[in-house]
């Protein structure tokens, strides 16, 4: 499931009086969406060459983990894997066991074997057209993440045409990764943004954190210019603000419900605030299948994990958070 539009707008802070550094930022397309980093560093040289290798470890992840090129890792193992136990990267291991694990705890609300079915709505948004029902039922059939066997770095898909979909958690993780690369290169205050997906390091020079935006996902009544004052932590947002299709009046988000195969209708805006990007990317597209109660629930199971769920229903918006959820500014306070 692809990120790229889901939405969280990143409104860096403005560069204190400090002269030891400065504010840079860097934009490059990545994994399907825009990647923005910022950073703070000594010299323009310092920046630029920190901004390179972040960015290159970002291209050397999508190798392993797109679910569009046919020659990445994820895709050769859809084939090599049948029955087999096939040897993987650290990476492609790593992220497949956090994702078996938030499987289990959401009781495959986050499900990584949904690539056939993401498949059918990937075509359906483009033709405007519901999967068909038949095409629809066999691919359910493949989705079940209990069919991915991990063991001792290897991974082992249990049936013929199975196809993962990393799409709900890779951005999350690629954001960690190159945040990594950033404080290996000796540069602390830095944030990465993966579209929906951002990692962040030490606050800005004299600031207390980096100001997080969050847009307003729901139209009616959920309004813009709120924002969160975060540091050394990830932030995730999934909606449906732009990445939908209506078929015969009714609108269909992008993130599809593992169990019945179906784009979520209702609208609804889940924010989630972890220590790592890996685990607010998949969380929340969990809290969105979930909804707000059983989704908050199993939000407050996980340590250092809050949420925030926008919702609209018939009386209105109804905002819910957990504990522990950052403050929620607007916009004009100071």
């Amino acid at each position: 499931m692809n990120l790229y539009l889901l939405a969280i707008l990143m409104l860096a802070a403005e560069p204190g009086t400090g002269n030891e550094t400065k504010r840079f930022q860097f934009t490059q397309p990545k994994m399907g969406t825009t990647c923005q980093l910022v950073l703070y560093a000594s010299n323009d040289q310092q920046a630029r060459q920190a901004a390179q290798k972040a960015f290159a470890r970002i291209d050397a992840l999508n190798r392993i983990m797109s679910d569009y090129d046919p020659e990445s890792e994820l895709r050769q193992i859809c084939v090599r894997a049948v029955g087999n136990p096939v040897k993987v990267s650290p990476e492609l291991y790593f992220v497949l066991e956090k994702a078996s694990r938030v499987s289990e705890l959401s009781d495959g609300a986050f499900d990584v074997t949904v690539g056939p079915v993401v498949k059918l709505w990937r075509r359906s948004r483009k033709n405007i057209l519901l999967p068909d029902p038949t095409e629809l039922k066999q691919a359910l059939h493949l989705v079940n993440y209990r069919n991915v066997v991990l063991v001792n770095g290897t991974v082992e898909l249990k049936r013929p045409e199975m196809l993962l979909d990393l799409g709900g958690i890779a951005k999350g993780y690629a954001a960690d990764e190159a945040l990594k690369i950033l404080r290996q290169e000796g540069i602390n205050r830095a944030l990465v943004a993966m579209g929906g997906d951002i990692a962040l390091g030490d606050a800005p020079p004299e600031k207390e954190g980096w100001m997080v935006g969050i847009a307003p996902i729901l139209e009616e009544g959920d309004k813009a210019g709120k924002f969160m004052i975060l540091a050394n932590q990830a932030v995730s947002t999934s909606g449906d603000t732009e990445q939908y299709v209506e078929i015969d009046g009714v609108r269909y988000s992008h993130l599809v419900n593992p169990k019945t195969g179906i784009g979520l209708t209702r609208r609804i805006s889940v924010s989630v605030v972890a220590k790592h990007g890996i685990d607010s990317d998949s969380l929340t597209k969990v809290v969105s299948i979930l909804g707000p109660e059983k989704g908050i629930d199993l939000i407050e199971k996980f340590p250092s994990v809050s949420a925030r769920v926008v919702l609209k229903t018939d009386d209105g918006i109804k905002v819910t958070t957990s504990r522990g959820f950052p403050k929620v500014f607007e916009k004009e306070e100071k």
